[in-house]
C-alpha cells in the first residue's frame, strides 16, 4: 500500500491528519513537548521539517489516534487479521470459505522479497540523527521508534529474525561516537539469539531500521504466534511485500529512512535514565552497547519518532491496534483464557484483567475458583503477559468485559473472598521497567481469583465516611474513585513509620459499620508530594497510583493478617500502601519553560 514513510505520510496530510512544523524546533525537549501537546489535544500528525543540529526531518504522533491507525491501515487489517487467525486456530480459520483465497493471496504477497541495493542510500553517522531528548533527566538522545533486527544464527535467514522495538541510546553517558545502547529487557526474543552468539563466541550483529512504512514500525511492537515472522506480518499489514538485501553480513531494509548496522560487544554499559511508559524514569543500568559499522540514511529521510510517559500516550493506541490483530491467539495460546487486557492506565504490565471458564466442578451450587488458578499460572507464562504484577481474573461471562475497567472491579469487589482468592508470588521476575519491587527485575505479584456469586454489596456513598474515625494527626483526606473503593492520603512514607500508620488504619476499619462494602483501600501521599494534576477521587488516578507504586508482597495488608497452610488470609478491607518509597523512581514532569515554548511554536503554526 505505502512504499515509504513519506507516502504514508502526504496521504494523512490529504486527509486534514497531517499538519507541517516549518520553524526551527530543538530535539532537545522541545519535539517530545510539542508532541505530548498536540497528542493531549487529539491532534493531527507532526511533521518537522527544520530539525535544529540536523539535516533530516522528523515525524511523530502518526499513531496517535484510532482514527488514524484506522485509516494508515484500511485496505489491510483483514488481511493481517486471517494471517494471525490461520497461525493461531487453523480449524476456525477454515471454516470460512473467503478466508482461503484472502488468505493464500495474502500470504504469497507477504513473503519478503530480495529487493534493493546500498545505492539508494547516503552514509551518515548517530549524531547526524535528530538528538531525541525527551524528557529533563534521560542520559542522552534515544531513538523511540526502532525495528531491531536478530538472528539466531550468523547466517541471514529472514523468516526466522527477529523484529522488536527496544530503545535505542545514541548519545550521552559512556557511549563514543559509533556506539550506541541496546535496551532490551527480560522475555525477549534477541536475548536468546545473544545468548546463542555468546555460546558460539562469535558477536551478535544487530541491525536497526528506523520508519520506512508504517506497516514495519507496527510489526516490531506485535507479539507474533510461533512460526508467524514480523517481517510476513509487515508486509499483510502494508500490503506490500518487506522488501531487504544484505550487505556485508547485516538485513537491509530497502525501504527505511534509516538503518544502523553493528555488532554487539562482549562488555556491557551503562544506559539510563530514560523517562518510561509508566511515567517514570528508569534508571542507569548496564545493557549490551552497539559498536556501529554503518548508519545509512535515504537522502530525503523521515526520523520517526514516539514520546513515552505517564499513558494515555501515542504507545496506548498502539495496544488498541495490536489487540484487533492479536485477538485470535487469546483462548489458542493458554487454555480456558477467553479475554485478557493489560491497563493501559495502569502502567500496562502493573495491571492485568482477565475472564476465563471454570468448569471444573458445574455441579457445584457455589462455584469457587479452580480452572481459573490453572489458567493464571498459564497467563504468567504466556508472552509478555508474564510480566504482569497484579492478575485479577474471574470466570467468563457475558456480563463481564475485561476492557470495562471499572465495571470489572466492581465485578471482582463483590465477589473477593479475602481468606480463599488472594495468591502471592513473593519472589519472582517482574518488568525491568517497574522499580516497586526488591531489586532489580526482582519483585512479587499477586493473583486475585474469584468465581460464584456476590457475596458483598459496594457502596459509594461519601455520607458513610462520617463514621470512620481516623486519627487525623496521620490520614487527611478520604476520596471514592468508584463503588468499592477509598482512597485515603497520608503521611510520606519517610516520615512516619509504617507499621504506625497501618496498625493505625487497621484498627479504625475494625470498628466501621461500612468495611464490607468498601473492600480495598489505596493509601497515598498528601499534596506536594503528591504531584500537581492527581486527585485521589479520579478512577485513572487510582489506577496509576496504586498499580505503579505498590510492590504485592510488601505493600499489600489487610485485617487480621494471617497465614493458613503457608496460605495469606485476611478479612476486608485489602489495604495497599502506594506511597512513594526511597527505592521508587522519579514521576516525570516537563519544565515550565519548555512548556511555554512548545506553546509559543504551536501558536506560531496555527494550532
Amino acid at each position: 500500500m505505502y512504499k515509504s514513510l513519506e507516502q504514508a505520510l502526504e496521504d494523512l496530510e490529504k486527509e486534514g491528519m497531517l499538519k507541517r512544523i516549518h520553524r526551527l524546533v530543538d530535539p532537545h525537549l522541545e519535539m517530545a513537548e510539542i508532541t505530548r501537546q498536540v497528542f493531549k489535544a487529539k491532534g493531527p500528525a507532526l511533521l518537522f521539517e527544520n530539525v535544529k543540529g540536523s539535516p533530516f526531518r522528523a515525524a511523530s504522533n502518526i499513531f496517535g489516534t484510532k482514527e488514524r491507525m484506522d485509516f494508515l491501515f484500511r485496505k489491510t487489517i483483514k488481511a493481517a487479521q486471517r494471517g494471525v487467525l490461520f497461525k493461531s486456530d487453523p480449524i476456525e480459520f477454515f471454516k470460512n470459505p473467503k478466508n482461503y483465497i484472502d488468505g493464500m493471496r495474502a500470504g504469497l504477497l507477504s513473503l519478503p522479497r530480495k529487493k534493493g541495493s546500498i545505492k539508494n542510500f547516503v552514509e551518515c553517522n548517530l549524531e547526524d540523527l535528530p538528538q531525541l531528548k525527551s524528557w529533563p533527566q534521560d542520559g542522552g538522545a534515544f531513538i523511540t521508534l526502532p525495528q531491531v533486527v536478530s538472528f539466531p544464527k550468523e547466517k541471514i535467514q529472514v523468516l526466522k529474525g527477529n523484529v522488536g522495538m527496544y530503545r535505542i541510546q545514541i548519545s550521552g553517558g559512556a557511549y563514543g561516537k559509533n556506539q550506541c545502547g541496546l535496551h532490551y529487557q527480560i522475555n525477549r526474543d534477541i536475548g536468546r539469539h545473544h545468548q546463542k552468539a555468546i555460546e558460539e563466541n562469535r558477536p551478535l550483529k544487530v541491525s536497526i531500521f528506523i520508519g520506512g512504512p508504517p506497516s514495519h514500525t507496527v510489526a516490531a511492537v506485535v507479539p507474533m504466534p510461533e512460526g508467524l515472522s514480523e517481517f510476513i506480518l509487515a508486509g499483510m499489514l502494508g500490503g506490500r511485500a518487506f522488501r531487504y538485501f544484505c550487505h556485508e553480513g547485516y538485513l537491509v531494509s530497502s525501504d527505511a529512512d534509516f538503518c544502523i548496522l553493528g555488532e554487539v560487544l562482549p562488555d556491557l554499559y551503562p544506559e539510563g535514565p530514560f523517562g518510561d511508559h509508566l511515567g517514570y524514569y528508569s534508571s542507569t543500568h548496564m545493557f549490551p552497547c552497539l559498536s556501529v559499522k554503518k548508519v545509512l540514511a535515504k537522502k530525503n529521510g523521515i526520523f520517526l519518532f514516539t514520546v513515552v510517559g505517564r499513558p494515555p500516550q501515542e504507545d496506548t493506541q498502539f495496544g488498541k491496534f495490536i489487540h484487533t490483530i492479536t485477538k485470535p491467539m487469546v483462548p489458542v495460546s493458554v487454555k480456558g483464557l477467553r479475554s485478557i487486557h493489560a491497563v493501559d492506565r495502569a502502567g500496562v504490565h502493573p495491571l492485568c484483567l482477565a475472564t476465563a471458564e471454570e468448569s471444573y466442578v458445574p455441579y457445584l451450587k457455589e462455584k469457587e475458583p479452580m480452572e481459573i488458578l490453572k489458567t493464571a499460572h498459564g497467563i504468567l507464562g504466556f508472552n509478555q503477559a508474564s510480566l504482569s504484577k497484579y492478575l485479577f481474573i474471574t470466570e467468563a461471562k457475558k456480563e463481564v468485559d475485561v476492557n470495562d475497567v471499572e465495571g470489572f472491579f466492581s465485578h471482582m469487589l463483590k465477589r473477593i473472598h479475602f481468606d480463599r482468592d488472594l495468591h502471592f508470588e513473593t519472589s519472582t521476575t517482574i518488568d525491568t521497567l517497574d522499580y516497586t519491587g526488591s531489586g532489580f527485575n526482582r519483585g512479587s505479584k499477586l493473583v486475585i481469583a474469584t468465581a460464584g456469586g456476590e457475596i458483598r454489596k459496594l457502596r459509594n456513598s461519601p455520607q458513610d465516611l462520617d463514621s470512620l474515625k481516623l486519627d487525623s494527626e496521620i490520614f487527611f483526606n478520604v476520596s471514592i474513585p468508584m463503588e468499592g473503593i477509598l482512597v485515603i492520603e497520608t503521611k510520606s512514607f519517610t516520615s512516619l513509620e509504617r507499621k504506625t500508620v497501618i496498625e493505625s488504619l487497621k484498627e479504625s476499619f475494625s470498628k466501621w459499620e461500612y468495611r464490607e462494602n468498601y473492600p480495598w483501600v489505596t493509601l497515598i501521599d498528601v499534596p506536594p508530594v503528591l504531584e500537581k494534576g492527581l486527585k485521589g477521587d479520579s478512577f485513572d488516578d487510582f489506577l496509576w497510583l496504586t498499580f505503579t507504586r505498590s510492590d504485592p508482597a510488601q505493600d499489600v495488608f489487610g485485617i487480621s493478617e494471617t497465614y493458613v497452610n503457608k496460605h495469606w488470609t485476611c478479612e476486608p478491607p485489602l489495604m495497599v500502601d502506594s506511597r512513594i518509597k526511597p527505592h521508587h523512581m522519579k514521576s516525570l514532569e516537563s519544565s515550565e519553560e519548555i512548556q511555554k515554548k512548545a506553546e509559543a511554536i504551536l501558536k506560531a503554526e496555527g494550532f
